[in-house]
């Protein structure tokens, strides 16, 4: 392996892992503010690093010069989902069992692919879905009977996720690498903003604002910037391996995942639910081994 795939398995690995950190404070607020609220907060203080960054080194002409808007809104729409889903997720369910669900997103954006860019479905696509379908059930066994239908939220995060990818397939090449991701955290922002306030007034009471405590926002703002640096870090593994080869890093943040629940929230985990996660994981790994030999043959043809 060369110097530079080495230090791009190792960006890449950080990043997945780093990802974890904000994990652990979104579990650590456990409730004390509406999880639309949280999302909210989060993208716009992302956005606004983000924009004046891009402003910075592409020119104001960047923030105008959108391509694609449509296709911005479906980014936007996406990541707002899966923040919201994954955020009220982990604080009804495990952490690890939480984020190994959100792993579903593979096969997710394999189909969506499939539907909407005319992506073939191939037989291993189909099969290793199938495999995750089964590993889903596993790891949900205890938290569906606990929690009911909740526990399916962070399927909503990993659909939330396919779509993202899905969308960002749609928009490749129009534009750099920090402008795709000021244009997600303003669009989400938006959706965001705008689900926040029909949350508050939907009557529901996990979605009602009220002003929060100091250290709330303070720790929404560790998120913002701990996630941003992860992004970053994946980024600049990406750029030296590869995103085919840095792929299996992101299964990193299960491992940081399961290490944080044990020590910060005495969460054991549950061995069957683990095997769940490991038939999750495996169908992720053999779609991206097959995309990889495909990638590879076609090269060579």
């Amino acid at each position: 392996m060369q110097q530079s795939d080495r230090a791009g398995l190792l960006f890449a690995l950080a990043g997945f892992c780093t990802l974890t950190i904000g994990d652990s404070i979104v579990k650590g607020i456990g409730g004390a503010w509406a999880p639309t609220a949280i999302a909210a907060f989060r993208y716009c203080l992302g956005a606004l690093g983000l924009s004046l960054l891009l402003v910075w080194r592409e020119g104001p002409r960047a923030l105008i010069d959108i391509p694609r808007p449509g296709v911005q809104w479906l980014r936007g729409a996406g990541v707002g989902i899966a923040t919201v889903c994954f955020f009220a997720g982990v604080w009804l369910m495990p952490l690890t069992e939480a984020i190994a669900l959100v792993f579903t997103q593979p096969m997710f954006t394999a189909v969506l692919a499939a539907v909407f860019l005319g992506e073939k479905l191939r037989w291993q696509t189909v099969a290793a879905t199938l495999v995750a379908f089964v590993g889903v059930l596993i790891v949900l066994r205890p938290n569906f009977a606990e929690i009911g239908l909740a526990a399916l939220l962070p399927l909503g995060a990993g659909f939330g996720m396919s779509i993202l990818v899905t969308a960002n397939r749609a928009v490749a090449g129009t534009g750099s690498a920090l402008a795709m991701q000021a244009y997600v955290a303003i669009f989400a922002s938006v959706i965001l903003v705008a689900a926040m306030l029909l949350g508050h007034f939907s009557g529901m009471a996990e979605l009602r604002l009220h002003w929060p405590e100091w250290h709330i926002p303070a720790r929404i703002a560790i998120i913002a910037v701990t996630a941003s640096t992860a992004h970053w870090l994946i980024y600049m593994g990406t750029e030296r391996a590869g995103a085919a080869r840095v792929a299996p890093m992101t299964y990193g943040q299960l491992i940081a995942a399961s290490l944080v629940g044990y020590l910060f929230f005495s969460e054991v985990p549950d061995l069957v639910a683990m095997m769940g996660a490991a038939l999750i994981i495996a169908a992720g790994l053999w779609l991206w081994r097959d995309g990889r030999v495909q990638r590879i043959a076609k090269d060579r043809g």
